[in-house]
């Protein structure tokens, strides 16, 4: 429980961690809406108490660091939801301001200031890393991909918000930690990379591709897409993300290994393959 400063202090000092790669956190934009303060305080509370436990470890004081922790590094993975909504066009930069609204964003925003102030004040090494979309195997069945997968084997209604159309950049779960590890090792102190698949894609254009897939892999009477039933829209549902991922290409090399469509057919297998395991 990152939550528990004493714990969090107690086993840094029984393990003397050189480096720290962040990822714990409340992430479904739909659970902060209905429950902001757990995201307030993991997000914000759990990432300051991780961050300041490095820097007992790590420092003497501001710009100091003990010896043997001159090369520690916190790396901090965040969301491109920091960013905002964006309109048709553009992309998020690293350097687009902050503009989160819901209180998942906002809270990740927050942990991102609290990591760069610790870059800023004391000289820590840390890294921020901003992603899109992830998907893939083992992700948590109330995210949009693994919920439409679920909902159309097990023959209930495919959930969309609104019409459809909102659009997210979808990112290989796999493509996302090679980014990670890249950054962690190879970036450049102080610095944060967005990482990003460039797969546009709108939220029903999502459910009518896994739908035509599974039309061929599990045929049914009629099709999956007869599931698909639009609900009320979220609320402060964000239209569009977009990351530009050239910083993390160029300077470390980095590029995505999956595109959507060879990204989702593995993914949808990786499903049906634990479905039919645990029937």
């Amino acid at each position: 429980d990152i939550c528990d400063q004493n714990l969090v202090n107690s086993i840094f000092e029984k393990y003397e961690f050189s480096g720290v790669v962040h990822f714990a956190a409340e992430s479904h934009v739909d659970n902060s809406i209905e429950k902001p303060g757990v995201f307030i305080k993991t997000n914000i509370i759990g990432t300051f108490n991780l961050i300041h436990a490095s820097y007992k470890l790590w420092m003497n004081s501001s710009k100091k660091f003990k010896e043997g922790f001159a090369n520690s590094r916190f790396l901090h993975v965040s969301t491109d939801e920091v960013y905002g909504s964006l309109g048709n066009e553009g992309l998020f930069k690293e350097s687009t301001p902050y503009a989160p609204n819901s209180p998942y964003s906002a809270s990740k925003a927050s942990s991102d200031m609290i990591i760069r102030s610790y870059h800023e004040t004391y000289g820590m090494n840390t890294i921020i890393t901003n992603c899109s979309n992830n998907y893939g195997p083992k992700q948590n069945e109330e995210k949009l991909i693994p919920k439409i997968i679920s909902n159309a084997y097990n023959g209930k209604n495919i959930p969309i918000y609104g019409d459809g159309k909102n659009i997210r950049d979808w990112l290989y779960v796999l493509d996302h930690c090679k980014g990670i590890d890249l950054a962690f090792h190879n970036g450049e102190f102080g610095e944060t990379y967005n990482i990003g698949g460039r797969n546009e894609k709108t939220n029903i254009e999502i459910v009518e591709e896994i739908c035509n897939l599974l039309d061929k892999k599990i045929p049914k009477k009629g099709s999956y897409k007869d599931l698909i039933t639009f609900v009320e829209d979220r609320a402060g549902h964000d239209q569009r993300y977009a990351i530009d991922a050239s910083k993390i290409e160029h300077d470390l090399g980095w590029k995505a290994d999956e595109n959507f469509q060879s990204g989702i057919e593995k993914t949808i297998e990786w499903y049906l393959n634990k479905i039919n395991k645990n029937d």
